[in-house]
């Protein structure tokens, strides 16, 4: 009877305030109830107007961010590692969009090649019906993965052929492309000539440990040692050029060592982009597929043009690659734009590679991570926070299914998930999933906020220096905080303790729970923005249980994790599960053995939550 008698105190008391009690914050709270709860639409937050001033936005349009990753060779399937470098340079992308900025994202696949005609061949197909299958098998993935790109480039396009010829014409013109007889070891994997002394025994590639074969060829060559000096020059002036730091370390050792011209045409192979002063010679991989990055920034519809697509955007604000591909990146491609005239991409970041528990992947050990039975199996916002969260962005990361499970069960299903449907469910029981107060008023007198608002700026940091981990770290550490608030308030109690309570007791009691329940909804909707360059999807479920809609969602802004989004009248979705915890092998098989043991209805594995 005590517990009805204080649901009918509570509902009354809150839905339709009488007899305020005689205190400034109950007085605030009930005129703000007659106010929101006549409101025929919902409140709405911060919008992208308020976020900017005309002077920053003018800047933003003005100057945009040009983030690429490499254009991945399609010898064969996307792999893990493909995954990996999108997957951080999406989230790098939705962050800078968070911010106001004008982003072109740019990946895409490089399609010439000696490897790509054998491995048509072997599959009884032409290169281009090659290129094709492999191509969309990029496209798919990067859907499946939640990969919101702006542009995706195939070197097979027409638009890039005559960008690529331009720009090898205004090199030649520039006196740094010359025919030479070239004679030594070569790698086909690589697809490029190796030195003796860095070669294994029996003249093996270091990279794919198989032997380089002798060959002699008429090749053209491009002038690389003419710019050691300049390319000295721009790493002493501008040491954020190649990051991590110790990668810079790696390419200045390389350049201090001497650099050598380089082969930049191909006289054996036959797929790929003829020479313009030469149809019997294809241009080399490199000196085709870096272009790339220029070429996306031609628009469809135009005459493609060098300066015109330059024009559109470049330098890039950021190459993200693997490590295995600096060399090129950091050295042949500034060359390359110093002859051209071009300016120089801002940074190039080399990240790490990934291991299999603990040990480096190979098909032939049978311990490949194959990124399509990832997503299908345990979804795109688990694949894409576990690397992002666990990679040390920059160094090496291991994967293995119990670790993953594990850190994706603790941090997205508990941490996350549970302090959300169990607040929800508080406000859902007592409050009919009505907010009664603004957000900003609810937590005046509190330290919470002030923790939050600390995080919040620690991972904007976190992400503006590409220290995803740590950005994620922050962001967690919100929501850790939260359930440390939830358990030291213990609200469910308190609830009970008003209805034992007189009326005018019960409602300075049930005030501050209510108060509780608002402030940990505020920190849900920030954590929504805060991690939604990481796990959009979840992001989006977020909101959508706060009551927004999908347009509210994608208009918000880094400007709207400021505290004080949620306001009085607002009301939350039915409560349901953001994220299925998931089940290990051993769990499933225990739960196949013992079926019977079970006694209380258990959920589908797809709904199943951690609970309060």
């Amino acid at each position: 009877m005590a517990a009805a008698a204080a649901g009918a105190r509570i509902n009354c008391f809150f839905l339709n305030p009488i007899n305020p009690l005689n205190s400034k914050t109950t007085t605030r709270l009930t005129t703000h109830l007659h106010f929101r709860l006549s409101r025929k639409t919902p409140p709405t937050f911060c919008t992208r107007a308020s976020a900017t001033t005309p002077d920053e936005t003018s800047a933003a349009a003005n100057d945009p961010f040009v983030l690429t990753t490499p254009l991945y060779y399609v010898n064969a399937p996307p792999h893990m590692g493909s995954a990996y470098t999108t997957i951080a340079a999406d989230a790098i992308a939705r962050f800078q969009r968070l911010l106001g900025k004008r982003v072109i994202f740019i990946t895409g696949t490089d399609e010439h090649g000696e490897k790509i005609a054998a491995a048509a061949a072997a599959n009884d197909s032409t290169p281009a019906q090659h290129c094709d299958l492999i191509s969309q098998s990029y496209v798919t993935l990067w859907k499946d993965l939640d990969i919101g790109y702006d542009k995706f480039i195939r070197t097979t396009d027409p638009k890039h052929e005559a960008i690529v010829k331009e720009f090898y014409s205004r090199v030649r013109d520039n006196g740094d492309i010359y025919r030479a007889d070239y004679q030594g070891l070569y790698c086909i994997n690589c697809e490029e000539y190796k030195d003796e002394k860095e070669l294994l025994e029996n003249n093996c590639c270091p990279t794919h440990l198989k032997p380089c074969v002798a060959r002699k060829e008429d090749n053209f060559f491009f002038a690389l040692s003419k710019y050691q000096k300049p390319l000295e020059e721009t790493l002493a002036k501008n040491p954020n050029f190649v990051q991590p730091s110790y990668r810079l370390n790696e390419v200045q050792s390389w350049i201090k060592s001497g650099l050598r011209d380089f082969s930049i045409s191909r006289a054996l192979v036959d797929w790929g982009i003829p020479v313009p002063n030469d149809s019997k010679q294809t241009i080399y991989v490199w000196f085709d597929a870096l272009l790339g990055y220029i070429s996306a920034l031609s628009e469809d519809m135009e005459q493609p043009s060098l300066e015109r697509a330059v024009s559109s955007g470049w330098p890039a604000s950021l190459h993200l690659i693997g490590k295995d591909i600096l060399r090129f990146h950091a050295v042949y491609w500034p060359a390359m734009l110093m002859s051209a005239g071009l300016g120089l991409p801002k940074m190039v970041f080399g990240h790490g590679f990934l291991t299999k528990d603990g040990m480096k992947m190979g098909k032939s050990l049978g311990n490949t991570i194959e990124p399509n039975d990832l997503v299908q199996k345990f979804g795109s916002d688990a694949v894409r926070y576990f690397f992002v969260r666990e990679v040390e962005f920059g160094g090496d990361g291991d994967y293995s299914e119990d670790r993953f499970i594990n850190i994706v069960n603790a941090h997205l299903a508990n941490s996350i998930g549970n302090l959300l449907n169990r607040t929800l469910g508080l406000l859902k029981k007592n409050c009919q999933s009505t907010l009664v107060i603004d957000s900003s008023i609810a937590a005046e007198g509190t330290t919470f906020k002030d923790t939050v608002e600390k995080l919040v700026e620690k991972a904007r940091v976190d992400y503006e220096n590409l220290s995803l981990s740590s950005a994620c770290e922050a962001v967690l550490e919100i929501s850790n905080a939260g359930n440390s608030y939830m358990d030291g308030r213990a609200p469910w109690s308190l609830f009970k303790q008003g209805g034992a309570a007189s009326e005018a007791a019960a409602k300075v009691v049930i005030l501050h729970v209510i108060n509780d329940l608002v402030i940990i909804l505020e920190a849900m909707r920030v954590i929504a923005i805060a991690l939604s360059p990481v796990t959009p999807s979840l992001s989006w479920r977020i909101y959508r249980q706060l009551g927004y809609s999908k347009d509210q969602f994608y208009a918000a802004t880094w400007s709207d994790t400021r505290w004080g989004g949620l306001k009085g009248g607002q009301v939350m979705a039915q409560p349901q599960p953001i994220f299925a915890r998931i089940e290990s092998q051993t769990e499933e098989e225990n739960r196949v053995e013992a079926p019977k043991k079970v006694k209380k209805n258990k959920l589908p594995q797809s709904q199943q939550v951690v609970e309060a």
